[in-house]
């Protein structure tokens, strides 16, 4: 710690607001408790969760950093008491409860990954937040298996597009909804079977066409709201509807009797107040089955815009504008 810098640049909310309160300011390199590391960081992942955060709708865990940044690559610069797996020098990608919008961040040494051989650091900071959510909800609470079928609502986000890729990749049939053709278009490109225009088209006929009338025996969605209803009807028996994110309300009314009929499974999840133990056994699965899938280019983070980290501002602008499909990103060192 002695030869690194006392300050670093960070972008940090002044007060909850539109995207403009977003602004460069400068905090002491932060010190990494016992069992974290501190990275160097390289870039950043902006993520839907930070946009509700910035607007004071998604407060920070006890003891995290206030700054945004849920994900981030970089180098190992410093090591806490305790640490043992990783050594300075190492480049890794982590997931973090917040302070990635900084050039310094500390991360758990268990929610620490390598980069994936044949990735650039801002493609692995791409991957943390979605990848370990697709991976927590889909496979393991979802139980997502070779030969099922799946649902993507929002197929061209950064959690779509890697719920797509990766679940095609381990043998599921998946389908997906997005608001234009372009979307559509990007994520048959990543695997879809179907994706349909759900400003243009009904996705539960075309999908009940598309299953032959049976139904889908899994669906990732992060609407909920009036889609709740739809979803029920839509599902297969056994079925199951994993909630991730409500941007359609946290609220709906609607008739129960088909979740009793057909045995639906509805839940919901969240990663951000998971424990570090949690999340590192997320991580070691990741290493395990999933990173092979990025190291032979079987799966592959989508990269939509790269912003520098101090125009953060921009980059939340664009993803409340919805336009992007697939990562926004923070360039922070080369």
């Amino acid at each position: 710690m002695s030869q690194l810098p006392q300050s670093m640049s960070v972008s940090e909310i002044r007060a909850p607001g539109a995207p403009e309160v977003l602004v460069s300011g400068t905090r002491p390199i932060p010190v990494p408790d016992p069992g974290e590391v501190l990275l160097k960081v390289a870039a950043a992942g902006v993520n839907r969760p930070d946009v509700f955060q910035r607007k004071g709708f998604y407060p920070p865990p006890a003891g995290a950093s206030d700054i945004l940044g849920l994900e981030v690559s970089g180098e190992v610069v410093a090591l806490g008491d305790g640490v043992s797996r990783l050594s300075v020098g190492d480049k890794v990608c982590a997931l973090l409860a917040g302070g990635g919008y900084a050039e310094y961040a500390t991360a758990p040494e268990p929610q620490c990954l390598p980069v994936p051989a044949g990735l650039s650091m801002l493609e692995a900071a791409a991957l943390p937040e979605t990848y370990f959510t697709v991976w927590s909800t889909v496979f393991e609470r979802g139980g997502l298996k070779a030969g099922e079928t799946l649902l993507v609502h929002g197929g061209s986000s950064g959690i779509g597009t890697t719920a797509i890729q990766l679940a095609s990749a381990l043998g599921a049939t998946v389908y997906a909804t997005a608001g234009s053709k372009e979307k559509c278009r990007a994520c048959t490109d990543l695997g879809a079977a179907l994706a349909v225009n759900y400003k243009e088209e009904d996705f539960v006929e075309m999908l009940r066409e598309a299953t032959g009338g049976r139904g889908v025996d899994l669906i990732l969605d992060m609407v909920a709201g009036s889609y709740l209803e739809r979803n029920v009807t839509l599902a297969a028996v056994d079925g199951r509807i994993v909630i991730i994110a409500f941007l359609g309300g946290t609220r709906a009314e609607m008739d129960w009797r088909p979740v009793m009929v057909k045995r639906l499974t509805i839940t919901g999840s969240t990663l951000r107040p998971r424990t570090v133990e949690e999340k590192g056994a997320i991580a070691r699965a990741l290493q395990e089955k999933v990173w092979p899938l990025l190291e032979s280019g079987q799966v592959r983070p989508v990269i939509s815009k790269v912003f520098p980290l101090e125009q953060a501002a921009q980059a939340h602008a664009l993803m409340e504008s919805s336009e992007h499909i697939g990562k926004i990103m923070l360039e922070i060192s080369k």
